[in-house]
Parts: C-alpha cells; sequence; structure tokens
C-alpha cells in the first residue's frame, strides 16, 4: 500500500516546462554566475592569476542576431570600496584591460547560443592596508530584438580583496 502511495504521489508532480514557441519567451534568455548563488568571495591582493567567475548564458534557439549579456563593477553603498586601476582591474582572459568608461561591459553570445564565458578580474596589489570590496554585478538587457534576463539568486559576486 505505501509503495502503491509513493508512485502515485510521484507521478502525479507537475513538471514544468516551458515550451518552445511561447511568443513572448522566444527572445528571452538568461545570464548567471555559475555556481548559482551571490556568494562572497575572497581574493588576495598580491596574486598574480586572474580571478576568474564562469557566467553561463542559456537559450534554447539559435539566431541571426548576438546576444549581449552585461555586467558592472558595483561600489555604491560599499564601505572601503576596491578601485579600478589601483586595485583590479577588468581583463579578458589574455590579461589585457577591457576599458570602460563607467564600469559596464558586455559579454556577446555569437547567435544566441547557449554557451559559458568567463569574466576575468586582474588583482594588482595596492599597498593599502585592510581588505576593500567590490561586487560584480550581471545586469538585465532588455532591447527590441532580446532581452537577457538574470536569476535573482546568482545575478551579483561580492569580492573581499585582501
Amino acid at each position: 500500500m505505501f509503495l502503491l502511495a509513493g508512485i502515485v504521489v510521484l507521478a502525479s508532480c507537475e513538471k514544468k516546462e516551458y515550451a518552445r514557441g511561447v511568443e513572448e519567451m522566444e527572445h528571452h534568455y538568461y545570464a548567471i554566475f555559475v555556481p548559482n548563488n551571490n556568494t562572497a568571495v575572497t581574493v588576495n591582493k598580491n596574486q598574480t592569476a586572474l580571478v576568474k567567475f564562469p557566467v553561463q548564458f542559456y537559450s534554447v534557439y539559435t539566431r541571426d542576431y548576438d546576444a549581449v549579456a552585461k555586467y558592472a563593477v558595483v561600489t555604491t553603498g560599499i564601505t572601503n570600496p576596491a578601485v579600478r586601476g589601483q586595485d583590479f582591474n577588468v581583463v579578458d582572459k589574455n590579461g589585457n584591460v577591457i576599458p570602460s568608461s563607467d564600469s559596464t561591459y558586455t559579454m556577446v553570445f555569437p547567435k544566441a547560443v547557449q554557451a559559458m564565458d568567463t569574466i576575468y578580474l586582474k588583482m594588482l596589489n595596492n599597498a593599502t592596508p585592510g581588505t576593500r570590496r567590490i561586487e560584480v554585478q550581471i545586469m538585465e538587457n532588455k532591447t527590441d530584438k532580446f532581452y537577457v534576463d538574470i536569476f535573482s539568486t546568482a545575478y551579483r559576486r561580492p569580492i573581499d580583496i585582501k
């Protein structure tokens, strides 16, 4: 009886699936940090290896356009914020500084195909004592062609530089 009851309960569970062909979702994608959480990370200011933050771009389509996810380095409301160019730089996988006039950056996903990408930071070994902080945040990007959305559980990565 218990076995039969268990089978009935499991069989009756509703599976939610987002079907292809739902017009509102056809150009809606997600970009999130991996692992799927907002956990803070501590890094050493004198570390020479690049700090890597993997980002998953979710899509089930191939499009005739490139989807663009945006991210920013945020210091608003942070006590003892780290300073770009003094404590760290946002760089590409080769360590080359990515220029930005407003601390906002982009990741391009060709043809909006599901893929992984990485945000890289380079520590600059600033001699200023104490812990400095920043937060890297993946941002929503809504355009006329597509919407790159975020998960509230994995859109920010607080970073303590010690």
